[in-house]
């Protein structure tokens, strides 16, 4: 059993594909459906853009050297659907060999698959409703052979930007509020994100222009939104004083960046590290007055 085009399709659906190399929220370079160098089919650098084909026949060929063994291994005999499904958990998880789900697929107990898949949904020790619909779905998938969701994607405006991954209404919220708190106005119609929001925000962060929201932009607000609350909290440890005003981002509360006034030589520090996380911001800011300066900092 092998990796099917269905299932690679369903995998893409749930990661994201991005043509364009990006940095993730750790700030390795990432492309296509999450692949980074240490995928071993590809070296995402600045600059690289791949197509969406390719793309897919990356992912294809990281699932087939990587993933696709293991879950050989854990579940002989499965069907294509049930192949699928398990290497979607791995690929996300990479625990097919400690999760206690398969023992129930291999008894035949549906419902087993089913609740065993759903206590899998946690990131950074909180439920994720991203998790939770990824598992519902690929116990779906597992269980009955079903690829495709049954409900499509919403529709956006003219004036709203096109999301392109799956966010509940909390989710969208969060990502609304860390647009605002970044100083890009999302609007004021809670079910969607402005248009020149986002192309702003893509703008000024060396991503690619396109005004949809998809995996590089949210993952690019993220790093934004984390070196903010880092700040801020290393501002307090340094003596900055002044209560944190917050508001909610994606995930966690924000605190107010003006907290950074008064701070002692470990927010200097910790200022001077972040800038050189966040290069490549800092990179795209200066390709308007100094390219070659930007240039230099993108290859470090």
């Amino acid at each position: 059993m092998g990796t099917s085009h269905e299932g690679v399709r369903f995998i893409e659906r749930h990661e994201g594909v991005v043509l364009r190399a990006y940095r993730d929220v750790a700030g390795v370079w990432t492309i296509g459906a999450g692949l980074t160098a240490a995928s071993g089919v590809v070296t995402p650098k600045h600059g690289m853009v791949i197509t969406k084909e390719e793309a897919s026949r990356l992912l294809a060929l990281a699932l087939t050297r990587n993933y696709a063994p293991a879950v050989r291994n854990a579940m002989p005999g499965a069907r294509q659907h049930e192949f699928d499904g398990a290497l979607s958990f791995h690929f996300n998880t990479g625990a097919i060999g400690r999760a206690s789900w398969v023992a129930a697929w291999k008894a035949r107990d549906r419902k087993g698959v089913a609740t065993g898949l759903a206590k899998w949904v946690r990131g950074g020790g909180k439920v994720l409703p991203g998790l939770v619909r990824r598992r519902k779905e690929e116990a779906d998938l597992i269980n009955g052979g079903v690829h495709e969701p049954s409900e499509p994607l919403p529709k956006h405006p003219v004036w709203a930007a096109r999301i392109t991954l799956r966010l509940s209404d909390k989710e969208l919220a969060a990502a609304r509020a860390g647009f605002r708190s970044l100083g890009y106005d999302p609007g004021d119609d809670p079910r969607h994100v402005a248009l020149m929001a986002v192309i702003n925000f893509q703008r000024d962060h060396d991503l690619t222009v396109d005004g949809i929201v998809g995996r590089a932009t949210l993952t690019t607000l993220q790093r934004r939104l984390d070196a903010r609350r880092l700040s801020a909290r290393t501002a307090v440890a340094g003596g900055g004083g002044a209560a944190a005003t917050q508001a909610p981002g994606v995930g966690e509360t924000l605190p107010d960046t003006a907290i950074l006034a008064g701070a002692g030589i470990v927010t200097v520090l910790v200022l001077l590290w972040l800038a050189w996380r966040y290069r490549d911001m800092v990179a795209a800011k200066l390709q308007r007055v100094a390219p070659r300066t930007a240039t230099w900092l993108r290859s470090r």
